[in-house]
């Protein structure tokens, strides 16, 4: 993939050999799995390095990529659908289904990717974004957005981004795709975070769901707090590993 940051090559599959055991009488193996991570409206990949560092130590293939509109995709324009294909494309490269963690817009993105896609995931963790992103607010900041990028010209020629982001997401509910989604699910949010609006409701809407909340930090949540956040994924990843065990069979009473 051109457009991602790779700390680790994905696991390959290992075909079986003559003499090998039956796949019933071999002890299971752990399951590695990877992360795939989707980084928020104009940044990029960049943003989780303290991740990637961290989750690679621990042995496990990371992918951060970039969405349409940022990093190395700066020139395209944003879509929710080019959004999705992205991910999926990260989340193909691998040979596990992987844990996705998405942040602010990337975890949007990744709610909607993982509704319609949740076969191919073992997980999803969803930071900054625990807020309906509809109604009059989103049409103020539009507006708003657009007039400070005429009148100022700031933004480096990436204002636009905030625009597509905005038309994008303007009809997705992202407590409509949580209802559906039948994956173990983890909200994270710094405890400072302003668009922690509906994180209860985000709990009723899909009985299950894990929040975690990390305290004196803000919406960048990875990069506020990093330590925090990256025991917050180790936390996921063993559960995931507990989920992954085989149940034990039952014992015969003879």
């Amino acid at each position: 993939m051109g457009h991602a940051r790779r700390t680790c090559d994905a696991p390959r599959r290992i075909p079986g050999t003559p003499g090998t055991l039956p796949r019933s009488t071999r002890p299971e193996e752990p399951v590695i799995r990877p992360i795939v991570f989707v980084h928020g409206t104009r940044t990029s990949s960049a943003i989780w390095q303290h991740q990637l560092d961290a989750l690679t130590r621990s042995g496990h293939p990371t992918l951060a990529l970039d969405l349409p509109g940022h990093g190395a995709r700066a020139h395209e324009r944003f879509t929710l659908e080019g959004a999705i294909r992205a991910i999926d494309d990260a989340v193909a490269s691998f040979a596990v289904a992987p844990l996705l963690v998405g942040l602010s817009l990337g975890g949007y993105a990744s709610l909607a990717y993982a509704r319609r896609n949740e076969h191919k995931l073992a997980g999803v963790v969803l930071a900054g974004c625990s807020t309906e992103i509809k109604g009059k607010p989103l049409l103020a900041y539009r507006s708003a957005s657009g007039a400070v990028t005429r009148a100022l010209r700031i933004g480096g020629g990436t204002w636009h981004v905030v625009q597509d982001m905005l038309s994008a997401m303007s009809g997705y509910s992202p407590l409509a795709d949580l209802r559906r989604v039948r994956l173990p699910v983890w909200v994270v949010n710094g405890a400072r975070d302003p668009l922690r609006l509906d994180e209860r409701r985000y709990l009723t809407a899909r009985p299950g769901t894990r929040l975690r909340v990390v305290p004196r930090a803000g919406h960048d949540v990875n990069s506020h707090a990093p330590v925090a956040f990256n025991r917050l994924l180790l936390d996921a990843l063993h559960e995931l590993r507990v989920l992954d065990r085989p149940a034990l069979a039952p014992a015969v009473v003879l």
